[in-house]
């Protein structure tokens, strides 16, 4: 204990025999204190804190002979000493800042197909409405110079349905609903990074390779949704349906070797035997049964949509041609051919066919990423680079729109399947 002198002090006092006669005690005592812990600080930090405390000193009039030392020390968790054991705090920061930079950029990202989006819309709603003035306009002119012969009003039937038909091969080439759902997708996809991010910086410390996997998903999302129409547009009529990829692929040096060892429940991060084959177990249903399906629905999606594409502006052609050579007869086929464009573009843009498809596309690409997950997982033979297992299966839970319980029991139905040799009877997921 540190004891802190004091000074003599003269206090008048006053005895009770004689009241005019004052007379002085001198009183000595001594205040012990406990003496302040002495703790170091960076050089910079050290100097604020012993401004501080000098003026502090100084107004309250105390004096203190030692320097105050302090050592700030960053607290690090042993599972984040085993990920990452060269760390040091400067790094962190920086890693800290890179990670806030990409989400500046991922902000601003989901700000664009936002907007985008919503212009994409507009001009499926405009461009439809256009079509089908011009088109029904240019059908009844046909059928006033069908039923009294003008060369006016053919002129004008075949203008109008000379630009319908340009506009029509310019919606079926483009497809706006779906361009507006690619968009509509990419910012949801977006905003799922964006909360990942935030949540990465909040509730761990992030290090290098976590900015490195962020970045890969921000590229593979661009990739996948470009906002670009010339040139990097996606394919409306590919060849063969396939599911949407906007994650980056599992690189194969992320697995580890299939050695058998034995390891008791901590060590395993939570995961058993059994965890691991109700895992599969709904892989194999989401193969069989989930993708499968959208993959058939998306197929003929495709095809009708490639069929009305085709259709309007063939109709419209037909009804051009006709008005603008043939007499009453064939003037009266281009009232009746418009008529029908009208209703060809109104079913499939309207009723926004190219969305549908891309719906079933997204939706496929969906399962695909979940198999993908769940296999990467399972294949991953270090249980510390795992996520903790019952975390993972109230994810995959929720994902389908399922509990525990009835992921559960849709992971035996598979197995049971499996083993009699017959299909599971329900979907994976309940969500849609």
């Amino acid at each position: 204990m540190a004891a802190l002198q004091a000074s003599s002090l003269l206090i008048p006092s006053s005895s009770s025999g004689c009241s005019g006669c004052p007379s002085k005690r001198r009183v000595s005592a001594s205040i012990h204190v406990p003496k302040l812990p002495q703790l170091r600080l960076s050089n910079a930090s050290s100097a604020m804190t012993r401004k501080l405390v000098e003026e502090f000193s100084n107004r309250n009039g105390y004096t203190i002979t030692e320097p105050l030392q302090m050592e700030v020390v960053e607290k690090v968790s042993p599972s984040e000493a085993r990920r990452s054991p060269g760390r040091s705090p400067t790094s962190s920061i920086e890693t800290t800042t890179k990670l806030y930079a990409i989400l500046e950029a991922v902000e601003d990202r989901v700000e664009m197909h936002d907007n985008i989006g919503k212009q994409r819309d507009n001009w499926n709603k405009l461009l439809l409405n256009s079509v089908n003035t011009m088109t029904l306009t240019a059908a009844a002119t046909a059928a006033m110079a069908a039923a009294v012969p003008a060369p006016s009003l053919r002129a004008c039937s075949a203008f109008l349905f000379t630009a319908a038909t340009g506009m029509s091969l310019v919606m079926s080439k483009i497809q706006p609903s779906q361009l507006a759902e690619e968009q509509r997708n990419a910012s949801r996809l977006f905003k799922q990074l964006q909360s990942e991010i935030k949540s990465m910086l909040v509730q761990q410390s992030p290090i290098e390779s976590d900015v490195k996997e962020t970045m890969e998903k921000v590229l593979a999302l661009d990739r996948a949704f470009p906002l670009a129409l010339l040139g990097k547009m996606i394919e409306k009529f590919p060849a063969k349906f396939e599911p949407a990829v906007w994650w980056p692929m599992v690189s194969g040096n992320r697995r580890q070797s299939q050695g058998h060892k034995t390891f008791t429940n901590t060590e395993r991060n939570g995961w058993s035997e059994e965890l691991e084959v109700e895992m599969r177990a709904i892989v194999q249903v989401l193969k069989s049964k989930d993708k499968k399906d959208y993959l058939r629905l998306g197929n003929l999606a495709l095809k009708l949509n490639k069929m009305l594409a085709v259709l309007g502006p063939l109709l419209t052609g037909i009804a051009t041609a006709c008005s603008a050579f043939g007499g009453s007869t064939a003037t009266m086929v281009a009232a009746i051919a418009g008529a029908m464009a009208a209703i060809v573009n109104s079913f499939e843009h309207g009723a926004q066919v190219g969305m549908v498809v891309d719906m079933y596309r997204n939706n496929a690409g969906f399962f695909k990423l979940m198999e993908e997950t769940i296999e990467a997982t399972l294949e991953e033979r270090d249980y510390d680079k795992r996520e903790k297992a019952e975390m993972f299966e109230l994810k995959v839970a929720m994902k389908l729109g399922r509990s525990l319980s009835q992921l559960r029991d849709l992971a035996r139905k598979s197995m049971a399947s499996c083993l009699q040799g017959t299909e599971v009877d329900e979907f994976g997921s309940k969500l849609f």
